[in-house]
């Protein structure tokens, strides 16, 4: 039986330097991500918008949300699976495309993952990246191909 899932975050505007959004250049994009019980996010615009570079903007936040989710399905198939994982890194990227008149979205998404197993059949844990592909939550709400290039190494020793 399906079932839903809720996710409520507060994003405030801290951006307002006492002029308000009378002009572009008025404002800054500062913002903060907050959920009950959890450290708020400091967030920004792209640098590339008029945001702080020291800031998560919402495109990188994205990013990391298709690659944290990769990952979280890929430990959870690893485990029930009989693969024992030791390291995991992802350097993902998204790429997007900003249109004309300012709009635009993101084309594609290229997940990386470094994977060490420590036991287990690294044939499996190589195949086991196109099931957590398939069940992720995040890639699945996107219209955006997702591409997945995984490297599986055994642990020395």
């Amino acid at each position: 039986m399906p079932r839903t899932h809720r996710y409520a975050v507060t994003v405030e505007w801290t951006g307002d330097r006492g002029a308000g959004t009378s002009r572009y250049d008025a404002y800054d994009r500062d913002h903060q991500i907050a959920a009950a019980g959890k450290p708020p996010i400091p967030g920004s615009a792209d640098p590339a918008f008029r945001g702080d570079p020291g800031r998560w903007n919402p495109e990188e936040l994205l990013v990391g949300a298709v690659s944290a989710c990769h990952k979280l399905w890929y430990l959870h198939l690893c485990a029930v699976n009989g693969v024992t994982v030791s390291a995991y890194v992802d350097r993902a990227e998204g790429e997007m495309v900003e249109d004309a008149d300012g709009g635009g979205r993101f084309e594609a998404f290229v997940l990386r993952p470094e994977v060490t197993i420590r036991a287990g059949d690294p044939a499996v844990a190589q195949a086991l990246h196109a099931q957590a592909h398939e069940k992720c939550f995040i890639a699945n709400s996107l219209t955006a191909p997702v591409r997945v290039e995984p490297v599986v190494r055994v642990e020395a020793g």
